[in-house]
């Protein structure tokens, strides 16, 4: 969230339920077989298990939600019910004071945060992760710390490199580039494991033999994935968006309250995913362009 706050979206220009319901099936019929919701902060829409229970009864491999965890331990047993089976929780610093900091949210909200990761352990799921953006000089000291979460619980750490958006004042000399995470983990942890990654994986993940969980880092600055990245996003005012650092969107939404039919929707959605390009502009040009901030586009 940039310091001074986004501008709130009228609810007239979100997706409605329908809406969003439609264009998840849109993709579904052509092959994509894992969705997942994120921010904002999708648990602030009271339709989302209605629109996960629709979702979720067609063909999917996966069903998620990427969330800051504050509202989570209130839905999480509905969201179950109703198919959600993947769950990432967003959570930059292990102490309070600091995750404070951090969101801007008082640190006792930190403590709603942590009941939600442990109820989410001990419920059905099928994967938990937890994301962590890592900044020089604010919490790469909690690296291993994160790391040691793993021995005991089967979860997933993502760190992910400090990525330009605006309005979150950008700085090179604030990035941890992945190689730099590795070799500090590894001064603790000298076994560390590098595990096989399919060419659809955005992160380059790691186990210390012997944990039940495992790590990994999403390199987009330092080593981009650009060429197997598969994902496409939709913003929640509709806007598709077929690279998350590009700032060319196509409005989905527009088009749907115009009359187009499916197929019409189709060809549009064609149209963006052939216009995706081969890597990103590379971080110092992309922390030059202007973009939506991360908020307003989704993790």
């Amino acid at each position: 969230m940039p310091e001074e706050g986004v501008p709130l979206t009228p609810t007239s220009k979100l997706l409605s339920e329908a809406e969003i319901v439609r264009v998840g099936k849109l993709f579904i019929s052509q092959g994509v077989d894992k969705i997942r919701f994120t921010g904002g902060e999708p648990l602030i829409r009271k339709e989302l298990p209605s629109i996960i229970s629709q979702l979720s009864q067609l063909n999917l491999k996966s069903i998620g939600i990427t969330t800051n965890g504050l509202l989570l331990s209130r839905y999480l047993t509905e969201l179950l019910a109703n198919g959600l089976t993947h769950l990432n929780i967003s959570l930059d610093s292990l102490n309070p004071k600091l995750f404070e900091k951090i969101s801007r949210r008082p640190s006792k909200a930190w403590f709603k945060v942590w009941e939600a990761i442990e109820m989410a352990q001990l419920s059905p799921l099928k994967e938990l992760k937890l994301n962590v953006v890592v900044m020089k000089g604010i919490n790469e000291s909690e690296l291993c710390d994160f790391v040691e979460l793993t021995k005991e619980r089967d979860i997933d750490i993502r760190f992910i490199e400090y990525m330009p958006f605006t309005g979150n004042k950008w700085d090179l000399s604030k990035m941890v580039p992945y190689n730099e995470m590795v070799s500090i983990i590894q001064q603790k942890y000298p076994e560390l494991k590098k595990l096989d990654d399919s060419v659809h994986h955005t992160a380059k993940a790691y186990q210390i033999p012997g944990h039940r969980g495992k790590f990994g880092f999403i390199t987009s600055m330092s080593e981009h994935f650009c060429g197997g990245c598969n994902r496409l996003r939709i913003t929640a005012d509709g806007n598709l968006k077929v690279c998350l650092f590009g700032n060319t969107e196509v409005s989905l939404r527009d088009v749907i309250r115009s009359g187009a039919t499916d197929d019409d929707l189709l060809s549009l959605i064609g149209l963006g995913v052939k216009r995706k390009h081969a890597k990103h502009a590379g971080m110092m040009n992309l922390s030059k362009m202007e973009n939506r901030p991360m908020i307003l586009i989704g993790g």
